[in-house]
């Protein structure tokens, strides 16, 4: 007699396992981003120029990306992917706590590119999980992981103002806590269930990438070209900082951050439902233009009021894409090569990370403002390549 098949643990909707991640990514981003808003002042502390930060912002997603999605590659054919996930967080936090005693900009560079090499391990297999444990409901899933993510970053972005305004820690004592902590993000890894819904694949990585659809392998090259408007979140930070002085320099950018994470944290889930009703190109295309407006507005306006207003709208654009894109990628690829293909579209936008930030700093060695000029005209170029070919194909 057959043993009944068990039904899924879920909660308000949502499986364990996808909220068992979500505390995973809670945990890592609450350490993460301890790090991420004092990062490009700790660079400048260091002798780093604009290019430089181009650079390590760059290399911070680009180094790591052709590892994205070679590991999605091989949890497709392995049928694991716990093991990839587990290793890549335990990667960054043993870099995170390298990072803390660099003592020059080179040293930020080797480390926190190297600390990006855990994201490009478990990226795209812990992606797809979700994907599979949510199926009918992606959206949702990548939402709410994406808020879980984001509310982590709220309570680190909030932890390193206290540790630098009210407690008076160095940038290194604050990086040495936030690896600490990151080291509890493996934790609730334990209890995460490895699901045997796909067998081991016979497939090489040429051919998992040959059996990519066309629509999809467009997706993938229209994100990329939305990745060269979308630089690195530290010349924002860089842009708040140039209106203060003193320990406001410091403390002002660092809360504009929170304001950015609280927006983006609000609205990562709601807009993951939105787009399971309506359709992916839709949000998506909203959140190109989104995006464009808030870079265009950083280069018009320098003022503190202005920059509350555009944080909080460049929070709501990336609580937009990037759950979203992913579900897309989702959505357009077969289930026995999900992987790859999250793999594909990570590495992707990951090398494109670096030209784009490279090109930021440059342009910002001419003038701070023309950066963001640059990146709305191409985030507006996205979106209407994105509606030409969604058009053309006639993508949903």
């Amino acid at each position: 007699m057959n043993n009944p098949k068990k039904p899924k643990k879920e909660y308000f909707g949502i499986d364990k396992d996808v909220l068992l991640l979500t505390t995973v990514s809670f945990i890592n981003d609450l350490s993460s981003e301890m790090i991420m808003p004092i990062l490009p002042l700790f660079i400048t502390s260091l002798g780093g120029s604009s290019v430089v930060v181009g650079l390590i912002g760059g290399l911070k997603d680009s180094i790591s990306s052709i590892l994205k999605v070679i590991s999605g590659y091989y949890s497709d054919k392995t049928g694991r992917r716990k093991v990839f996930v587990f290793a890549g967080y335990l990667t960054s936090s043993i870099f995170k706590l390298l990072l803390s005693f660099s003592t020059t900009w080179f040293g930020v560079l080797f480390f926190s590119a190297f600390e990006r090499v855990g994201k490009g391990v478990r990226t795209a297999p812990r992606d797809a999980i979700i994907s599979d444990l949510m199926a009918e409901k992606r959206g949702m899933g990548f939402g709410i992981q994406r808020a879980g993510d984001t509310f982590g970053a709220i309570l680190g972005s909030v932890g390193v103002l206290i540790l630098f305004w009210y407690l008076y820690y160095d940038f290194r004592e604050i990086i040495l806590i936030s690896a600490s902590l990151s080291f509890l993000a493996l934790v609730p890894l334990y209890f995460l269930k490895e699901k045997k819904k796909i067998k081991r694949q016979n497939l090489s990585l040429k051919i998992g990438l040959k059996n990519l659809s066309t629509p999809l392998k467009l997706f993938i090259l229209i994100s990329g070209i939305f990745t060269l408007a979308n630089f690195s979140y530290m010349f924002y930070i860089l842009k708040a900082q140039t209106i203060f002085t003193g320990r406001l320099a410091i403390g002002a950018p660092i809360i504009l951050y929170i304001l950015f994470n609280i927006f983006y944290g609000i609205f990562a889930l709601p807009f993951g439902v939105l787009s399971d009703k309506i359709g992916r190109k839709k949000v998506i295309i909203f959140g190109y233009i989104i995006y464009a407006i808030t870079a265009f507005g950083f280069a018009l306006f320098n003022s503190l009021n202005y920059f509350i207003i555009l944080f909080a709208l460049y929070g709501i654009s990336y609580a937009i894409i990037e759950g979203n894109q992913r579900a897309y990628v989702s959505d357009l690829s077969s289930e026995y090569i999900r992987g790859t293909a999250l793999g594909t579209f990570h590495t992707i936008v990951g090398l494109m990370a670096l030209p784009s930030s490279l090109i930021a700093g440059y342009l910002w060695s001419i003038d701070p403002s023309i950066p963001f000029i640059y990146g709305g005209i191409v985030a507006l170029i996205s979106s209407m390549l994105f509606i030409i070919f969604a058009i053309k194909f006639k993508l949903s």
